[in-house]
């Protein structure tokens, strides 16, 4: 598991190889990623957007941008968490992914930027 704090807002992530929707002779390679979001700070802070730089070992770079995630914008008051998955596909076995949330501190409503740390998906017999 990956952590990373910053402004106050804890994430971790961890990833899953998805062997059953995964066609490596295709070069089609899918990985699930569960991301849990902490408010380590003294307000509630609300997810607004996400936007992820996603990276093939084959030098092909993507862009996701867009509101909230998983079709919500999520509320958090001070020292909860709020957990969701999701998934990336690759066209290699490696790839890498981060990113950054745009939360806003719903006490005074200014907007900030958590950053979500780089984490590697790595089909399972590459690792040997």
């Amino acid at each position: 598991m990956i952590t990373k704090t910053s402004e106050g807002v804890q994430i971790s992530v961890e990833t899953f190889y998805q062997d059953e929707y995964s066609h490596p002779v295709n070069n089609e390679f899918m990985f699930a990623y569960r991301i849990t979001i902490e408010n380590l700070n003294h307000f509630t802070v609300k997810l607004l957007r996400r936007h992820w730089f996603i990276f093939d070992s084959n030098s092909q770079n993507r862009e996701v941008e867009g509101e909230g995630v998983v079709g919500i914008q999520p509320v958090l008051e001070p020292g909860k968490q709020f957990q969701y998955v999701s998934g990336c596909n690759l066209r290699t076995e490696i790839g890498r992914m981060q990113g950054t949330y745009l939360m806003e501190n719903q006490d005074t409503k200014t907007t900030f930027i958590v950053k979500i740390p780089p984490f590697q998906m790595v089909v399972p017999f590459k690792n040997n």
